[in-house]
């Protein structure tokens, strides 16, 4: 059943990533032999969708330093979304406020297209050996004022339970002044694993709850070819849009419609 389109949605950025193995040299090193070739073909094949080029500063990073740093930004005008970003061994497609899911997959699956035509004989030299599909959300929170654990029980169904004796007669008080709760949990549809995390920070110019869904495959679980990348995709979707909605319902649900 399509989910509803919240107007509100507290999405701060959507990614999917791709890496695929680097070649060691005798002296250890890992690089990309075929990257430089392959920024420039691939822009040829994403430029209808992304004709803004970008060089980050981390492009005048040595080759023997730069495995899995992006170093190139593309995207469809100055400061506009979605955008692609490329370095030696990744590929990421980045969105925010104008993310609907149904256009994100048709980008992925684009752009998966793009970097197995580019990559020369790319057949032989990628080896997929991580996919991460990530969110990112952030709701308002006063940390000083508010009750962050009532707020994560009420709000979002995760329990975390400080005995009160901890502050009773002790001068310390109950709000945190730092937060970052994690879990990490194996799964087994998508097959990989699922992190969770939350942590004070900021949206903008509002203090609130930053918090992801992360799904990630790596290693030999990580699917290689284009199609099964795509099913990856799909499954991770469902499992996080899944979890999303179960965490948000009520309230929260109510305030993003």
């Amino acid at each position: 059943m399509p989910r509803k389109i919240l107007k509100n949605k507290p999405l701060v950025e959507a990614i999917f990533e791709t890496r695929w193995d680097l070649t060691v040299h005798t002296t250890g090193i890992k690089v990309d032999p075929h990257y430089k070739i392959f920024i420039g073909r691939l822009y040829d094949r994403i430029a209808q969708d992304y004709p803004f080029h970008e060089q980050l500063p981390t492009a005048a990073m040595p080759d023997e330093m730069a495995g899995y740093v992006v170093q190139h930004r593309f995207r469809k005008d100055k400061g506009k979304w979605p955008l692609v970003q490329v370095g030696p061994g990744i590929v990421t497609l980045n969105d925010t406020d104008g993310y609907v899911w149904e256009d994100f997959q048709r980008r992925i699956s684009r752009l998966l297209d793009a970097v197995f035509q580019a990559y020369p004989n790319s057949q032989q030299n990628i080896m997929v050996n991580a996919l991460l599909l990530r969110y990112i959300d952030a709701v308002a929170f006063d940390f000083d004022h508010g009750d962050i654990f009532s707020f994560l029980k009420n709000d979002l169904k995760i329990t975390v339970d400080l005995h009160e004796s901890l502050f009773r007669d002790t001068g310390v008080s109950k709000a945190p002044t730092a937060f970052d709760l994690r879990f990490s949990f194996a799964s087994a549809k998508p097959m990989g694993t699922v992190h969770l995390k939350f942590a004070r920070g900021k949206k903008g110019e509002d203090h609130g709850l930053i918090w992801e869904t992360v799904v990630q495959a790596s290693g030999r679980v990580a699917a290689t070819e284009k199609n099964e990348i795509i099913n990856w995709v799909n499954e991770a979707h469902t499992l996080t849009d899944d979890w999303f909605f179960k965490m948000i319902e009520g309230e929260l649900l109510r305030r993003f419609e």
